[in-house]
């Protein structure tokens, strides 16, 4: 079941980058996006939404006023460039309160208590074992059929993407998810992984011998795509 969600916010790139983030997450169907709070709210009279993304400082009405004239509200994220706004989101019964400019590794964690709030943790198909950056660049989750596999990424060779699914390649089996190729390339971390191809992310650390054309991984030759040379060359000449 689809969460529905609506992006409130005065600012378009800040919707852009909102709706970007969520590409990485099937589960959410992103309604509408609003520039201000009369809108969003004759759509929330209308519509059934589940999630709401909330800028605090908009025209005509805040995100705050907003989300108190409303008798059944969403779930709300607050996305606002003032901290000292916090803690009357909290007050409201926000899930999170993001900082712009927003970055992935944070937004992730709001999607989690969000996942975890609704109460299906099956909707969660990345996430971090713990709350610090560090421990978030060891270890992935992955969705593989009916069950939730933890991969080490130290034990990763590539990653290889299939159209809306993505085949992590480790030295004994091969994990099929239901992923975006992009989602995996925030979250791997940078100085052990390097996008060559925009079907191919490697461990720097398992590359037998490359060439400027593709890399050699378990006997393999990976394509270096032309968009990505440059990256890719200077990532292996840095091992």
């Amino acid at each position: 079941m689809k969460i529905k969600t609506i992006i409130v916010d005065d600012e378009p790139h800040a919707i852009e980058v909102i709706v970007k983030y969520l590409e990485n997450f099937p589960e959410i169907d992103v309604v509408t996006t609003c520039s201000d709070g009369i809108s969003a709210f004759h759509t929330l009279q209308q519509k059934n939404i589940d999630l709401m993304f909330l800028d605090v400082q908009m025209p005509g009405i805040t995100g705050v006023e907003l989300l108190k004239s409303l008798k059944n509200p969403p779930k709300v994220i607050f996305t606002t460039a003032h901290s000292e706004y916090a803690v009357e989101g909290f007050e409201l019964d926000a899930i999170d309160y993001l900082l712009k400019p927003v970055s992935f590794y944070r937004f992730l964690k709001a999607m989690d208590k969000i996942f975890v709030k609704l109460g299906d943790n099956k909707l969660k198909t990345v996430i971090s074992e713990t709350s610090s950056s560090t421990e978030l660049n060891k270890f992935l989750y992955l969705k593989v059929e009916r069950k939730t596999v933890k991969v080490n990424v130290k034990d990763i060779y590539w990653i290889e993407s299939i159209k809306d699914y993505v085949k992590v390649i480790l030295a004994d089996k091969v994990l099929v998810s239901k992923q975006k190729i992009s989602l995996l390339e925030e979250l791997l971390p940078e100085e052990q992984f390097c996008r060559i191809h925009k079907s191919f992310i490697i461990s720097t650390q398992k590359v037998e011998s490359y060439y400027t054309y593709a890399v050699e991984i378990l006997g393999k030759e990976l394509p270096i795509g032309r968009n990505y040379k440059q990256q890719a060359l200077k990532c292996l000449q840095a091992v």
